[in-house]
């Protein structure tokens, strides 16, 4: 993942925007604003990329954290960073780690935020203990993600139109028609977003919520940690 992540990094912003018709940024939104965010919380945003769920959290409390496993998407991301208004700026911090083993002491934080980061680790179960052991006790847990469509018809046809798109897009930008794969492929091996609400269920999540996003194709996770 490190590798891919790498390679795709500096067209990240593009291929999100291409895949979600232009949508992306509103999702993203809609996220933060489900979070709840007051001043005074800490935020950690996983699978950070360039940093857009991290900006819009930044706007709207004292600290956000970005976590990412690629260095380049750090690089990106700080670029970013550099443009905030001044008074955000300063709210925003950036450390390289895997969130399957998070560099951070238990309840640290108020507010877990991810943006397509629960589908590509490799081990969901191992993701979801270390987002709740980082949690705060009544802190939450907001994740946006590709949504694994429980009808086998309209799966197969999602999954061979990500393959062609991607295929088209990695030829173009990459010269590689295996660039995206890594997208369909993640789909095939996801639970899908009831899958992943039983999952932080069993972790200790209380008030697990799935919110439709793209008509289900994609879908937004809010859950609470037990207090």
């Amino acid at each position: 993942m490190r590798r891919l992540f790498a390679t795709i990094a500096d067209r990240y912003d593009f291929i999100t925007r291409f895949l979600s018709y232009g949508q992306d940024r509103r999702w993203k939104r809609r996220a933060i604003r489900l979070a709840r965010l007051r001043p005074e919380e800490r935020v950690l945003d996983l699978a950070c990329g360039t940093g857009d769920l991290m900006f819009e959290a930044a706007a709207a409390t004292s600290r956000v954290v970005g976590l990412d496993v690629t260095h380049r998407m750090l690089q990106l991301a700080r670029a970013r960073a550099a443009r905030l208004p001044e008074a955000v700026r300063p709210r925003c911090g950036f450390v390289t780690g895997d969130m399957s083993a998070l560099p951070f002491g238990g309840g640290q934080f108020d507010v877990v935020t991810t943006g397509y980061g629960l589908r590509n680790v490799p081990v969901l179960t191992e993701a979801i203990a270390e987002i709740h052991r980082v949690l705060a006790p009544g802190g939450r847990l907001v994740s946006l993600d590709f949504n694994r469509p429980t009808n086998a018809v309209i799966r197969q046809a999602y999954w061979i139109y990500l393959t062609v798109v991607g295929s088209g897009l990695g030829l173009a930008l990459h010269g590689d028609a295996d660039t995206y794969r890594y997208i369909p492929e993640s789909i095939r091996n996801y639970p899908g977003a009831e899958g992943v609400a039983t999952m932080l269920r069993a972790q200790g999540f209380q008030g697990v919520e799935v919110i439709p996003v793209l008509a289900g194709f994609m879908a937004i996770h809010v859950a609470t940690k037990r207090v």
